[in-house]
């Protein structure tokens, strides 16, 4: 008992709170739960990024869920990525369940069933908001580094840009993109090579098959207008709670080159758009990032250290990101470092691997006089975790092996007449779904082809035609000076001569 106690005012002390925080849930000591021994993440904090791991099935999309309905009560705007498709369900409140009363009570906190303001964004052609951006938007530096192109590619990347900007050629879909590299290397070769520099069609062949690959992965639906504000993901309901907006991408599993185009253009765009924060109270907009392996697995050197630049740098402009994976191992070291709040799922080891990345992620939690990190990861249940956040000051609290409470909405999709009636409710689809395909760079570079192909064509009829009178000319002059010709052959001939003076001299005789 006596340790009990002294574990209890151990976890209480180390998880007060002078500001407003979530609570997750309540401390275990030796497998038992410790009521109102509560691990709470101050929500200062939550600015500073997180990791939520664990091996399937342990519960980690409920804990997501917990963090983002927390998070929107009070007053947070949450982005969530749906891989799995079961995040839908926080538009509606929990059924409740007598398992769940049951938890909350040796947790110490009383279960209420909500639900939660939701917009349903999508990548791809399924229902939701449709997010776009503009190739112009991403830049040639970006573009560079999602299409993994070489010094020299790059180079003339940002020649195309250049060459786009001068002469007022709007680069807004693959299309377009496409377009000014053929023309680069064809029609507008001498063009470019007399105001930039010679552009190797071995060069401009390879980034246009580049751009092909990431135009497969679905990168025309992401690519064009009209461009997603970031300024609409800040959105708060009449009732004061943040709009939790999920990204629904079911079916990008196998097209992780977009889905990392998309992430870090939305990071790019929110570190370029949202205003300085520092420490406030409160963050701006949290991210969470399911099956982040995703983003890195497929990730080339150049685009792992854009996003790990910006992982450091986005936390002062109030954004907090949480990478939900498997395993920490997934996640670069760089990235991994950055991260305050770890809530670690149970772990799984049936192979010599698994053991050793066990032992890995141990390493990671801070010592405890309570715990032997490495068995614990292995001993807990569904719904168990061991959490390890930062208090108010920046300090790491107490690690702790936590019951977790329940989330209050429901722990599934919707239903399809709930979804349509969802969407039926958005403003910003009526804003976003309305395909815009104004005049761009390949419109404009079409026509100046074809403009170029009429007038060679004119000049070409007009040369033959100059060519032709030329030779009309030439033959009438020749008919002209060959008749002449003939007369004084006849005239001048020694016969004629001979005839004309004997003629004359018989006339004087």
């Amino acid at each position: 008992m006596a340790d009990k106690q002294v574990f209890f005012e151990y976890i209480n002390s180390g998880y007060t709170t002078k500001g407003d925080a979530i609570t997750l849930g309540a401390a275990m000591l030796n497998g038992e739960t410790i009521t109102n021994a509560l691990v709470k993440v101050p929500l200062k904090t939550m600015n500073r990024h997180g990791l939520i791991a664990g091996a399937t099935g342990t519960g980690k999309t409920k804990t997501l869920q917990v963090l983002a309905e927390n998070l929107s009560n009070q007053g947070v705007p949450v982005l969530l990525m749906d891989m799995k498709g079961d995040l839908s369900g926080i538009a509606q409140p929990s059924p409740g369940h007598a398992k769940i009363d049951e938890r909350h009570e040796k947790i110490g906190i009383p279960f209420e069933a909500k639900k939660f303001p939701v917009e349903i964004l999508t990548l791809s052609e399924q229902n939701g908001v449709r997010l776009r951006a503009t190739v112009s938007e991403f830049g040639p530096v970006l573009i560079s580094r999602i299409l993994d192109l070489s010094e020299a590619q790059s180079g003339v990347m940002s020649i195309l840009f250049k060459y786009c900007d001068d002469n007022k050629l709007p680069l807004l879909d693959l299309n377009d993109l496409k377009k000014i590299i053929q023309y680069a290397s064809a029609e507008g070769k001498e063009e470019l090579e007399k105001e930039y520099g010679r552009i190797s069609p071995a060069t401009s062949g390879a980034m246009l098959r580049k751009v092909v690959e990431l135009e497969q992965q679905g990168g025309d639906l992401f690519f064009g207008e009209k461009s997603f504000d970031t300024d609409d993901l800040l959105r708060i309901d009449e009732n004061g709670m943040g709009y939790i907006n999920i990204v629904r991408l079911t079916d990008i599993q196998d097209r992780p080159k977009l889905f990392s185009t998309f992430m870090l253009c939305l990071l790019a765009e929110i570190y370029a758009t949202f205003p300085e924060q520092g420490d406030s109270g409160r963050p701006e907009l949290v991210i969470f990032i399911d099956e982040a392996h995703l983003i890195f697995k497929e990730a080339s050197d150049a685009l792992l250290d854009q996003i790990e630049s910006i992982v450091k740098l986005i936390r002062s402009k109030g954004v907090g990101l949480y990478f939900v994976t498997q395993n920490p191992t997934d996640v670069p070291d760089a990235v991994l470092s950055q991260l305050g709040l770890k809530i670690q799922h149970a772990l799984r080891a049936f192979t010599a691997k698994d053991r050793k990345a066990i032992k890995l992620t141990a390493e990671n939690y801070p010592l405890s006089d309570y715990y032997k990190t490495d068995e614990v990861l292995t001993a807990l249940g569904i719904g168990e975790a061991l959490v390890s956040a930062l208090n108010e000051k920046g300090i790491p609290t107490p690690l702790a092996a936590t019951l977790m409470r329940a989330p209050m909405s429901r722990m599934d999709v919707l239903e399809d007449t709930e979804l349509k009636e969802l969407l039926d409710d958005s403003k910003l689809i009526k804003k976003y779904n309305e395909a815009l395909d104004r005049e761009s760079a390949y419109e404009l570079l079409n026509k100046k082809i074809e403009t170029a192909h009429q007038q060679e064509a004119k000049e070409k009829a007009e040369k033959e035609r100059k060519a032709v009178q030329k030779r009309s000319s030439r033959s009438s002059s020749s008919r002209r000076r060959s008749g002449k010709s003939a007369l004084e052959k006849v005239l001048t001939s020694p016969t004629v001569i001979r005839s004309v003076l004997g003629i004359l001299t018989k006339m004087i005789k």
